[in-house]
């Protein structure tokens, strides 16, 4: 049932009404456990996950789990242990052993068929048609699989040991065992089984012979004087099975990552980096958080070491739509405009089944990473996370004094925003008649309103409030560089500005401009357009300030610089000023 990849539904903590069903389902379904074991097993103060899952037949499938490790699963209304639980308790069912080479069937999806079942000597279990029980391997206690008994124990011996006699279910190494802890079954002494014997015998091999599809068709299986020796191999052929169908995964990945596309690879990297930033990186402390600053921040110090995350070549092309895609598709964030153009993840489902199977990566180690470079030999460009931010003014101070921020604090717009609505709702002045008016208190009136609107305006709505407050306020930004100390400067930040101007004989040359505060080097910028458009570059000082530089290049190159600082450097086009003045193509 788990042998191919199952489709998770949900992921909900059972409550307390179910988990004392489930106690209860628990000791019906296993009687043989004791009050102790059964406190264990379910616990009362400990969390238990309920995960839905489909599996790839289209079976709907409820998994109980304890400490990321399912214990049960239950199936058309009947609970079954799951390996983890078995090994804890292994003599909670009855079972039936087989060979090792005869499990390597069994884990790739195979029913056991009678004629690979070892009969101990005091005979098999007495079991019923459609009973649970486990299959072990000689030599082993531990059990390796749970399933159903084909027919019962009268009708296996009259049958002659020929048919199917355990349909599988669940075994070690499949899919319902990947999505627990991963772990290995310890080794359980024996005795029994090692001194049993084949009851299928020659006069069967033929019948195993033509079961082609099903476990047990061996009938070169040991016994005799061979049983021992067989039984000392048997728990390391569980080893070599664990190994072998780990590197047939490894292998199946490298052919996987063969085929795969670079728009793929990119596809898939963004995701894992997405993933492993919301599982390790953002705290809930930090919503709302802007998905820009989530982006620089907290995904890409996530890419691993030797890769680079670049959008664009991913078939999003855009963060906004990739998120999109996360909230609609898969609903791990939610996305929201908190001001005009800018987005912020606003919420996070921690327990979203994709976010919660999602098995974040070693940390990638900085120091050791190889530095990668870029044409020309240059080490890779981060530009800044610019943050546009807004410091509290003494004309709006009173609005603020409620939540203790005093003059000069400076706030994010979606503070302001839940600054604002907190003190309308203390202050009750929501329009009971329609809720998108907020009446205006002389508070609000000495802050937000004009000399002239004193007596005409008594109401305003939600997002006209929101905008004369933020009017009011200092605008600031801040600039983040990767490895520095955020940098904050007051007023309306400056845009990298492009221009064409004449120079004798009319010829033309293309000014750039505040390069600097996006952390460009002048000097570095004007080799690179010189290599690009092979014309000449010069430097000067930009009159009246001190350390600021103007790059001349010659021609009309607006189009140029605009590929170099869009693609290569990856500035913001809303931070770019005379783009629009690019020539337009000759038409043809």
């Amino acid at each position: 049932m788990f042998a191919k990849t199952f489709r998770v539904k949900s992921n909900t903590v059972i409550k307390g009404s179910d988990r004392r069903k489930l106690k209860v389902d628990v000791s019906t379904a296993f009687p043989l456990l004791s009050q102790e074991e059964l406190s264990e097993l379910v616990p009362n103060k400990e969390e238990i996950n309920v995960v839905k899952v489909y599996a790839h037949k289209g079976d709907a499938v409820t998994l109980y789990i304890l400490h990321k490790t399912p214990l049960f699963f239950e199936l058309d209304k009947r609970l079954y242990p799951t390996v983890y639980m078995l090994w804890r308790y292994p003599n909670v069912l009855p079972s039936f052993a087989t060979w090792a080479p005869v499990l390597q069937k069994i884990a790739g999806g195979a029913d056991l068929m009678l004629p690979g079942v070892v009969v101990p000597s005091c005979g098999l279990p007495e079991v019923r048609q459609g009973e649970c029980c486990v299959i072990k391997v000689v030599g082993n206690e531990a059990p390796m699989a749970v399933g159903t008994a084909a027919m019962s124990t009268a009708e296996m011996c009259s049958a002659g040991m020929k048919g199917r006699g355990v349909s599988v279910l669940h075994t070690f190494m499949d899919n319902l065992w990947a999505y627990g802890d991963k772990s290995c079954p310890a080794l359980i002494s024996d005795t029994e089984t090692t001194g049993g014997e084949v009851l299928n015998g020659e006069k069967n091999n033929e019948e195993g012979e033509e079961q082609e599809t099903d476990a047990g068709e061996l009938s070169d299986c040991p016994s005799g004087q061979g049983i021992d020796q067989y039984t000392e191999q048997a728990c390391t052929n569980v080893e070599e099975l664990r190994l072998a169908k780990c590197e047939g995964e490894k292998e199946e990945e490298i052919n996987l990552e063969e085929q795969k596309s670079p728009q793929d690879e990119m596809d898939a990297l963004l995701l894992q980096c997405f993933l492993h930033a919301l599982k390790s990186k953002v705290k809930k402390s930090e919503l709302p958080l802007l998905t820009s600053s989530f982006l620089r921040n907290h995904m890409f110090p996530c890419c691993p070491s030797g890769k680079q995350l670049d959008i664009k070549k991913s078939s999003y092309k855009k963060l906004s739509k990739f998120l999109q895609t996360m909230q609609q598709q898969h609903r791990v964030v939610r996305v929201k405009e908190l001001s005009k153009g800018v987005e912020s993840l606003v919420e996070v489902d921690w327990k979203n089944p994709v976010l919660r199977s999602f098995r974040a990566p070693a940390e990638p180690n900085v120091e050791e990473a190889p530095a990668q470079m870029i044409e020309d030999g240059e080490k890779p460009y981060h530009p800044p996370e610019i943050t546009i931010l807004y410091s509290v003014s003494a004309r709006v101070e009173p609005l603020f004094l409620e939540a203790n921020k005093r003059k000069g604090t400076v706030l994010q717009p979606g503070e302001v925003r839940a600054i604002i609505t907190e003190y309308v709702k203390v202050n009750e002045l929501v329009d009971e008649n329609n809720k998108n008016y907020v009446h205006i208190n002389p508070v609000l009136c000495d802050c937000l309103l004009e000399k002239s609107e004193y007596h005409e305006v008594s109401i305003l709505k939600w997002d006209d409030l929101f905008s004369r407050t933020l009017s009011k306020m200092q605008e600031c930004s801040q600039f983040v560089f990767a490895g520095q100390q955020p940098i904050m400067k007051k007023g309306h930040i400056e845009p990298i500005d492009i221009s064409v101007a004449s120079r004798g004989s009319n010829k033309k040359v293309t000014l750039i401009k505040n390069l600097e505060m996006y952390g460009l080097d002048p000097i570095d910028v004007s080799a690179a357009l010189q290599h690009r458009v092979q014309a000449s570059a010069v430097l000067h000082s930009v009159p009246g300030t001190k350390d600021k530089v103007l790059v001349q290049i010659q021609g009309n190159q607006i189009q140029q610089v605009g590929n170099l600082l869009l693609d290569r450097y990856h500035i913001p086009r809303k931070y770019i000023q005379g783009l629009e003045k690019a020539p337009k193509g000759k038409k043809k």
